[in-house]
């Protein structure tokens, strides 16, 4: 499922040296003879719950001292931004668990997780994807990744959607480039840009002008 993070930008920033990106295999440190990661939830209900030993001892393998920042992806986490990813780009090290079926068990959170975040409010299947935005997102603030001018400007940026984009050419099908893109006036253009992401902020997303 992380094949992504082998790709594009963040492909190339691993390849570079830029940022190292590690996938543990929680099956692989169980210790029974099935590789066995979970079983029936205590006190009934639908799912299965994934055991704590798999996850303690890989925790503890990948991270014996406890340098890295533990993060449990989970819906009922306190919800991801763009603030936070900034922040987050600051650790030395992540550490990203991924749950899986109804959950892990209660335990390995108390012990081992520094904070619960959630992408959005919606249940998925796993915290792989999750954890793949994270590591996408963290990963652009992360120095030599991209370039600081591409991080300037773009949503949530300054607490605002972007303005729209356009490239050549100047006209399609019939419709043109805004006019102020074209006159070489920076102060009308970013006036115009300011204007714009006002608008589409106040129509799509009118909770972050609050």
């Amino acid at each position: 499922m992380f094949a992504p993070l082998k790709e594009s930008v963040i492909g190339r920033a691993v390849d570079g040296g830029k940022l190292n990106i590690n996938v543990v295999n929680i099956r692989d440190y169980a210790q029974n003879k099935h590789f066995k990661c979970d079983d029936y939830p205590f006190g009934g209900g639908a799912g299965m719950v994934m055991m704590p030993q798999p996850i303690g001892s890989a925790i503890e393998a990948v991270d014996p001292e406890h340098k890295a920042h533990r993060i449990f992806m989970s819906p009922r986490g306190a919800v991801f931004t763009q603030r936070r990813a900034v922040e987050l780009a600051g650790e030395s090290d992540l550490l990203l668990l991924c749950g899986h079926y109804e959950g892990v068990d209660q335990r390995i959170i108390d012990m081992y997780i520094d904070e619960e975040l959630s992408i959005g409010d919606y249940v998925l299947t796993g915290g792989e994807l999750p954890a793949m935005v994270v590591c996408d997102c963290v990963a652009r603030y992360v120095d030599g990744v991209i370039s600081g001018e591409s991080l300037k400007d773009e949503s949530f940026s300054a607490g605002l959607l972007e303005y729209p984009q356009y490239t050549r050419p100047a006209v399609y099908k019939g419709v043109s480039v805004p006019e102020v893109l074209l006159g070489g006036n920076h102060g009308e253009v970013d006036k115009w840009r300011r204007e714009q992401s006002l608008i589409i902020t106040k129509k799509n997303r009118p909770d972050l002008l609050k």
